[in-house]
């Protein structure tokens, strides 16, 4: 009898794309200063905070907001045009290069003694359409429509997305090689991220190798993988180029899976329809509620609950609406506490749940209900690699918010331009 597995991939390709491309990037003197968190990771305000008093830091343009008045928008029509002025000054200053040649690099990340080394290179959008890119949350589509506005007006896309796929031996070896000699770039970020990337010497070799790479997962980055795919199309449309233009690539750091660290994404309720006295009795009458001293969950189907100062542990039952995605601790918070007794049906639009990653700790979920920022808060255990793989290679979909990423990749330093007028 065929697995899911095969029934789902029969119908798609095998074969993953990995494209070389002609980078531009800030010079080794001003990586560090040019280098910034995602877009996504930071609010407008914490943005403009980050980028005082450096004038180079590639927040200028992922978040041009940055450069106009305070409260502007963040989908003004300025705010569009002030980003393709600051990626030009970008292009054009001192501090920055263009690459001669397209070329694949090597990038690790280093977070408290723990490293993951990628490729950065560029990935298809044929292959993200095809679901050779298999992914596995929804995308929302105000955010679609956000980036790809930016990328069309820039010509470029600034950032690149995190994919990762089944550890390749002959992949392997060519990236330890590369990283045997001397780095492009090698810092520590202000949170204490160490970032260093290397130039692969043959990235022909690597191309070959990589076609061994049946099939690719989107990580961290399925708003700018679908807004890459949008505005391929409607570049393509608006300029008829053909499929072998660069706007038909966007840039990604591909990890093999051995190398995947996800940390859990907690949730917050900013509001209890009856109160939290009435809450926690709901919750003991349905379920083995037990106060605990213990913030974070110890294993996969228990979650940790923290109401007026106090936190308590509750396992979950198991998922009754089927497939892999149910089975996720995600799904069943959903389906046994958020939807019956808190009456949240759609965790993507509404306003009474919120998302806090991993990596800010159980101390912040303490903090925004101590702050009355949160009527109570809901610590996760992580999804696995093995569970968003399933998920994925499934067909399904994942709930909203399931997996948290770190270290994060950083922005600005390998710049994928498609307007060829960026490059001369």
């Amino acid at each position: 009898m065929r697995s899911v597995f095969d029934a789902f991939h029969s119908v798609h390709p095998t074969m993953a794309t990995l494209h070389a491309f002609r980078a531009v990037r800030p010079t080794p003197a001003e990586a560090s200063r040019v280098a910034s968190v995602p877009y996504d990771v930071v609010s407008t305000a914490e943005a403009r905070r980050l980028a005082l008093g450096n004038e180079i830091s590639f927040l200028h343009v992922i978040r041009p907001e940055i450069d106009l008045p305070e409260g502007t928008d963040e989908h003004d029509d300025r705010v569009y045009a002030t980003g393709r002025k600051n990626l030009r000054e970008f292009v054009g200053s001192p501090y920055t290069l263009v690459e001669p040649e397209p070329a694949l690099y090597a990038y690790r990340l280093t977070m408290e003694g723990r490293s993951q080394t990628g490729i950065f290179g560029c990935a298809s959008v044929a292959d993200y359409d095809a679901d050779v890119i298999l992914k596995h949350e929804l995308t929302r589509p105000a955010k679609e429509d956000d980036r790809t506005r930016h990328i069309l007006e820039q010509g470029a896309h600034a950032e690149p997305v995190m994919l990762t796929y089944r550890d390749n031996v002959d992949v392997d070896n060519i990236v330890q090689a590369t990283t045997a000699g001397a780095p492009l770039y090698d810092f520590v970020a202000d949170d204490g991220v160490r970032h260093t990337v290397w130039k692969v010497g043959d990235r022909d070799r690597l191309v070959a190798a990589f076609r061994d790479v049946p099939r690719l997962y989107v990580a961290d980055g399925h708003h700018r993988c679908k807004a890459a795919s949008r505005a391929a199309s409607e570049f393509s449309a608006r300029h008829g180029v053909d499929t072998s233009h660069e706007v038909n690539y966007f840039p990604a750091v591909l990890f093999p899976m051995s190398h995947m660290l996800i940390m859990p994404y907690n949730r917050i309720i900013r509001e209890l329809p009856s109160g939290p006295k009435a809450f926690l009795r709901a919750l003991q009458d349905r379920f083995s509620l037990q106060e605990t001293d213990t913030s974070s969950p110890a294993s996969r189907g228990t979650i940790c609950l923290y109401v007026e100062g106090r936190w308590y542990s509750m396992k979950l039952p198991a998922g009754q609406s089927g497939g892999v995605a149910g089975s996720l601790d995600v799904a069943r918070l959903g389906e046994h506490i958020l939807e019956p007794v808190l009456g949240i049906s759609d965790p993507r639009r509404d306003s009474r749940i919120d998302f806090v990653g991993g990596i800010r700790g159980t101390g912040e979920l303490e903090r925004l209900v101590y702050e009355g920022e949160a009527a109570a808060a809901i610590s996760m255990h992580a999804t696995g690699i093995d569970e968003l793989i399933a998920v994925s290679d499934a067909g399904e979909l994942m709930p909203p918010k399931s997996t948290w990423f770190e270290p994060k990749l950083r922005s600005g330093l390998l710049v994928h331009a498609f307007d060829g007028g960026l490059l001369k």
